[in-house]
């Protein structure tokens, strides 16, 4: 928790919001960057971090002494420290997957200890969140209590579970996870088109792709179909022109590197592929080992390497025009959202596949953001917004494992049964009946999974109820298997027994993430050792990183002329005297600008 002082949260960007204490902000918790917004009476806005940009890096890293870094100045760190920061977490949310950030020393009663510093995607996403949520405080000048935070459509109940935990983790209530295209099509104004309109919205962010197929009628908002690839965004495109750069360089062994060089080269990637020229060219510039090494870049060619990954985006766009039971011609329009959509390529292969030139209005980065703000207005029943009916689907196919009778006589095990399919809108509530499969059968189990494999074991596994029948022959003693999801992703499963009536009900989270109160109030007491760095100290931090990596890229009297710039600033902050630490500031930033700039220049 951040200590400032009260005089700190004076700023000339303070905005009390309707007189009210608490307000309700939309979240777009992404892969590479996150995003917080509010609704004013002129409509949804973006609230800056504390380095006053609208974008909050997804990373997280932690020094020895348990001091956190997030956002900007964490990936400036990670360039220097790799071991001990975590980025992409979002692809691992609800896994069982534990990111190692080093080691933190401590004392206890004179003897040092080490203890290593593990954290889950959904800790390390909940800094994050506990970041973005101090920045809206400070800049609002009030408590903001609840949020709205958005999930790929694609992402199944461990994947927002465990998004909703971070979330309160963070010190948020979160009642209300919207999907990701949802968003962006209240962002959009849809809602307020005069006609009605059929739309696909494209969303390539970071690290996964979500397709999905709405509509929209009068006030009301229909999803009709959801698809997407949680394992395929922006960071595998910068991966294949990694992979480009060490093919053309066969006399680098990348094997041998240590990570910090290859987390170099990952980012030289990175700016390459968002800074193609007008004609498709640029130079990806690196040092490795104190020499400068260079690749040009062709986008013809680049484009060429990608083809693997544009067929992977054509399976779910393709599976989301067949659930929804329509063709191309059918759609009115097609909506990109993600940082990724901004690539060049990206949008002529989507232009070129739908025929039609997609609409990307609003800047790609901030749409889902500024439509779970819009969401949150609506859930508060702000006046200023109109009132609208959003409907939504099933992602995934909810249902229970079968025995089946094969033509020989025998039976096999560890069929799936499908109760609700994928793409059913919700609200939604099926039943099945189901009987016994062998004689003297004196219970039933249902075990309620997830998924869309025709074999139980590959599907997720969400629980089970246990039922008692009266034992009778094979198939003559059944139950009423009933699935009710809601559109807060809660699955309640109901069992009735035919012949005495006996019902049993539970609502069913996926028990491999799932945290009572007393578990995340445990576990944010193991975590108190965490210092989240000091807003006021957050530029000094930042500006040093960043001097430190600029250093290690470079060689000769380039390195001479940096550290003495770097001496220089440090010794200003030792007065501690913020008039001259001020001066000093900017002179230095202009210092690290002019020489980014001249790296550039290079390229």
């Amino acid at each position: 928790m951040l200590n400032r002082d009260a005089r700190n949260y004076i700023s000339k960007n303070k905005k009390i919001t309707n007189g009210k204490k608490f307000m309700i902000v939309g979240i777009d918790l992404g892969t590479t960057n996150s995003l917080i917004a509010y609704y004013t009476q002129e409509g949804a806005k973006i609230i800056p971090n504390r380095l006053g940009k609208n974008l909050t890096p997804s990373v997280v890293s932690v020094d020895e002494d348990g001091q956190v870094y997030v956002g900007e100045t964490a990936k400036e760190r990670a360039s220097l420290y790799p071991g001990s920061s975590a980025s992409v977490f979002k692809r691992d949310m609800g896994s069982s997957r534990k990111f190692n950030l080093g080691k933190r020393h401590f004392m206890d009663n004179g003897i040092e200890y080490e203890k290593d510093m593990e954290f889950s995607a959904q800790e390390l996403s909940a800094l994050v969140l506990k970041a973005l949520k101090e920045d809206a405080e400070h800049y609002l000048g009030q408590t903001v209590e609840e949020a709205v935070i958005s999930v790929p459509a694609y992402f199944n109940e461990e994947r927002r579970r465990a998004t909703k935990i971070a979330g309160e983790m963070a010190g948020f209530k979160v009642e209300r996870i919207i999907s990701e295209p949802t968003a962006a099509a209240v962002a959009y104004g849809l809602y307020q088109q005069d006609k009605d309109e059929r739309f696909l919205v494209f969303d390539l962010g970071g690290g996964t792709l979500d397709v999905s197929i709405l509509e929209m009628m009068g006030d009301i908002l229909e999803v009709h179909s959801v698809a997407g690839d949680n394992f395929l965004g922006g960071e595998d495109f910068t991966n294949v022109l990694v992979d480009m750069f060490f093919e053309a360089h066969p006399e680098i062994e990348r094997q041998s590197l240590e990570d910090k060089t290859l987390r170099h080269i990952k980012n030289k990637a990175e700016e390459c592929k968002l800074k193609l020229d007008e004609n498709g060219e640029n130079i990806m510039h690196c040092v490795i080992d104190g020499k400068a090494v260079e690749y040009p870049v062709n986008e013809k060619k680049y484009e060429a390497q990608c083809s693997k990954l544009f067929d992977r985006i054509k399976v779910p766009l393709k599976q989301s025009l067949n659930d929804a039971g329509i063709s191309i011609s059918d759609l009115d329009k097609v909506v990109l959202i993600g940082g990724a959509t901004k690539l060049n390529m990206i949008r002529k292969f989507v232009a070129k596949m739908f025929r039609i030139m997609p609409d990307c209005s609003i800047n790609p980065d901030e749409t889902v953001a500024l439509g779970a703000a819009i969401q949150g207005a609506m859930k508060e029943r702000n006046q200023a917004v109109k009132e609208l009916i959003l409907t939504d689907v099933c992602p995934f196919t909810l249902g229970t494992e079968v025995t089946i009778d094969r033509e020989d006589g025998s039976k096999e095990a560890g069929h799936y049964h499908p109760i609700i399919e994928r793409n059913t809108v919700i609200p939604a509530s099926r039943t099945d009946t189901f009987y016994t499969s062998y004689d003297n059968q004196k219970k039933i189990r249902v075990d309620v999974l997830q998924g869309e494999s025709r074999f139980a074991k590959n599907n997720l596994y969400l629980g089970e109820i246990l039922v008692n029948v009266p034992a009778d022959k094979a198939g003559r003693e059944g139950i009423d298997v009933t699935y009710t999801y809601d559109i807060n992703s809660l699955l309640e499963v109901q069992v009735r027994v035919l012949s005495t009536g006996e019902v049993k009900k539970q609502v069913f989270k996926n028990q491999s993430v799932d945290m009572s109160d007393e578990e995340i109030a445990k576990r944010f007491e193991e975590l108190a050792f965490l210092k989240i760095h000091p807003r006021d100290q957050e530029e000094n931090r930042l500006l040093l990183f960043k001097g430190e990596r600029l250093y290690e890229e470079s060689i000769g009297n380039d390195r001479a002329i940096i550290e003495m710039n770097i001496r220089d600033f440090e010794a200003v902050l030792d007065t501690r005297d913020n008039t001259l630490i001020k001066e000093a500031r900017k002179k230095f930033m202009k210092f690290l600008l002019k020489y980014e700039t001249k790296n550039e220049d290079l390229m």
